[in-house]
C-alpha cells in the first residue's frame, strides 16, 4: 500500500467514529496512521489499524510509542465523556514530569484546557494538526448540503440561532442554539447539541412550544476562541434524527468550522426526513 511508504501520523483517539475517518483519510493520502486509543473511550473499530490502548496518565508511554513509530505530527480527536479522574490514573514517569502542568490546565475552561494540551504536546516534541487538515471532506462546506433548502422563515431562524450560538460561545458555554418562528427557544448547555434538540422536542410535546408542520432551526458553530485543531464541533446522524423527531425544519452549521460525521449518511437521512442541512459562513462574535 502507498500508506506503508508514507509519512507516519499519530492519532490520539477518544470516543466516536471520527478517529476512524481520520485514519482512513490519512491512508488515502499515503500516510501511515498509528492510533493511541484512550482506554474506556475509543471505538472498538480502532482494532483495524496499528494501535495501542493506553490509560489516562500513561503520558510517558504515549510519547515513547509515537517516537518508536516515527510520529512527529499528531491528531487529537474523539469524544471524551468526562474529564479525567485522577483517582483512576495509571501514572507513569512521563506523567509525573508534567502532572503539575496538567493540573493547572484542568482548572481552566474547556477552550483553555484544550489549547494547553496542544502546548503540552509541543513540549513533548510533537506538532498537533487538526483532523480537518487530514480529512477535509469531513468539514461542512457553504450552502445546501442536501436536497432541501431553507425558505424565508427558516433563513430568519438560521440568523437568530447562529447569533445566539456565537454569543454563548464567547463565554465558553456551548456551541448551539435553536430558533423557531424568529424566537430563540433553546441554547446548548451541558447536555450537548443533540440533547438540546431533544429538549426542544420535549417542550413541544408538553405544549410549552407550539408550531404547526415543520418549523425552527438548530444552529451549531465553533466558539470564537475554540482551537479547531483539537476541538472542532461535530454533528452526526443523531443530530438529524433528533431534529426530525422534534419537528424542526432543518439544521444549520458553520461552514468550514463544523465537521459532519458520517457525512453521506447524514445527508441521506436529512433528505429522507424532509429537512434541510445547510452550511453558513458567519462572522464570529469578538471574544470577551
Amino acid at each position: 500500500m502507498a500508506a506503508d511508504q508514507g509519512e507516519p501520523i499519530g492519532i490520539v483517539a477518544g470516543g466516536g467514529t471520527v478517529p476512524l475517518h481520520v485514519a482512513e483519510a490519512a491512508i488515502r493520502a499515503g500516510r501511515r496512521p498509528f492510533i493511541v486509543a484512550i482506554d474506556g473511550e475509543a471505538d472498538p473499530g480502532i482494532a483495524a489499524y496499528p494501535h495501542e490502548v493506553l490509560k489516562w496518565g500513561q503520558i510517558g508511554r504515549m510519547q515513547a510509542v509515537f517516537v518508536e513509530h516515527g510520529v512527529k505530527e499528531l491528531v487529537m480527536i474523539g469524544n471524551i465523556r468526562v474529564r479525567p479522574d485522577f483517582s483512576t490514573f495509571k501514572l507513569d514517569l512521563g506523567a509525573l514530569r508534567v502532572i503539575p502542568r496538567v493540573l493547572a490546565l484542568l482548572a481552566n475552561g474547556d477552550a483553555d484546557l484544550l489549547s494547553g494540551v496542544v502546548t503540552l504536546m509541543g513540549q513533548l516534541g510533537f506538532t498537533v494538526v487538526g483532523a480537518h487538515e487530514v480529512a477535509p471532506d469531513l468539514v461542512a462546506n457553504k450552502g445546501p448540503l442536501g436536497r432541501h433548502t431553507p425558505d424565508k422563515g427558516a433563513r430568519r431562524d438560521i440568523a437568530r440561532a447562529m447569533r445566539a450560538a456565537r454569543a454563548i460561545g464567547v463565554i465558553d458555554a456551548g456551541q448551539g442554539a435553536v430558533a423557531v418562528n424568529g424566537r430563540v427557544v433553546a441554547m446548548e448547555a451541558a447536555e450537548g447539541t443533540d440533547g438540546m434538540i431533544d429538549r426542544v422536542g420535549a417542550l413541544r410535546a408538553a405544549g410549552r412550544l407550539k408550531w404547526s408542520g415543520r418549523a425552527g432551526v438548530p444552529a451549531k458553530c465553533a466558539k470564537p476562541q475554540q482551537d479547531l485543531r483539537v476541538d472542532m464541533p461535530t454533528i452526526g446522524p443523531k443530530t438529524v434524527t433528533a431534529a426530525a423527531s422534534a419537528g424542526l425544519a432543518g439544521i444549520a452549521v458553520e461552514a468550514g468550522r463544523v465537521m459532519i460525521v458520517d457525512r453521506r449518511e447524514v445527508i441521506e437521512l436529512a433528505d429522507r426526513s424532509g429537512i434541510f442541512l445547510v452550511g453558513e459562513v458567519t462572522e464570529p462574535e469578538p471574544v470577551a
